[in-house]
């Protein structure tokens, strides 16, 4: 359960209300939330533009169940649909906006998807319009101690630096509009908000054993990666064809 978390990742509130008046002021009508999951920044972006319209779309049912619950507590459902269905080669495009935060992963097989994720994006957006994306990095290149700590075959070639980020999004068709990554307390506040809920819980159950060694096994996991692996947010503006 993660029902302490209002970002399925390391992103604050106030950062997503700044992100949410960046991308409102280009006033998009349409906006395509890739890998949405609960969808809480395609709604914020709704809400500050009455005309806009979106679409979110993701695989996970309990994901998307949460997010038109949120919908329909703010009066938004008929403004927003939330589908469960893949992102690849999606139909649904090109938007004025879409959002593609940590969900590359959705628009490629590849082991590091983030070039062919980029060049769908380009598809996906229309000219003149805005690409946000979430992007895993690495805050510095892990020691191999490290990677051994993290999630099961984790390479250094997973993820990219801001700067190979950067120069991988210009040579996809983009120009940088705005650049930030999350802070530690950001990734603080997720990794200890996954879990809290099951933490307290295991406090009054320690007889569960497979609880316990999975939240343990996913607290060595951060542990190793905390400090290392970070998360850009980038605000891309395609470059006219």
């Amino acid at each position: 359960m993660t029902t302490r978390l209002t970002f399925h990742g390391p992103l604050s509130s106030a950062r997503a209300d700044a992100i949410v008046d960046r991308l409102s002021a280009n006033r998009p009508h349409t906006v395509l939330d890739i890998g949405c999951g609960w969808g809480e920044l395609l709604l914020r972006v709704l809400e500050a533009v009455p005309e806009a319209r979106g679409t979110g779309v993701d695989l996970n049912e309990a994901d998307l169940a949460r997010g038109r619950r949120s919908a329909e507590e703010r009066g938004l459902t008929g403004r927003v649909d939330f589908l469960a269905e893949s992102a690849r080669d999606t139909a649904h495009g090109p938007a004025d906006l879409v959002l593609c935060v940590g969900a590359s992963q959705a628009l490629s097989d590849a082991d590091c998807p983030t070039a062919e994720a980029l060049r769908s994006l380009r598809r996906l957006v229309t000219d003149g319009g805005r690409v946000l994306l979430g992007e895993g990095i690495w805050d510095r290149r892990p020691t191999e101690a490290e990677l051994a700590g993290m999630w099961p075959g984790a390479a250094t070639s997973d993820h990219l630096s801001l700067a190979e980020l950067l120069d991988l999004a210009v040579a996809s068709g983009f120009r940088p509009e705005w650049t930030e990554t999350a802070t530690l307390s950001e990734w603080e506040h997720f990794e200890s908000g996954y879990q809290a809920a099951q933490e307290v819980w295991l406090a009054a159950n320690p007889a569960a054993t497979e609880t316990r060694n999975r939240l343990d096994r996913h607290r060595a996991q951060w542990m190793s990666y905390r400090g290392v692996l970070g998360m850009a947010y980038l605000t891309l503006v395609p470059v006219l064809r």
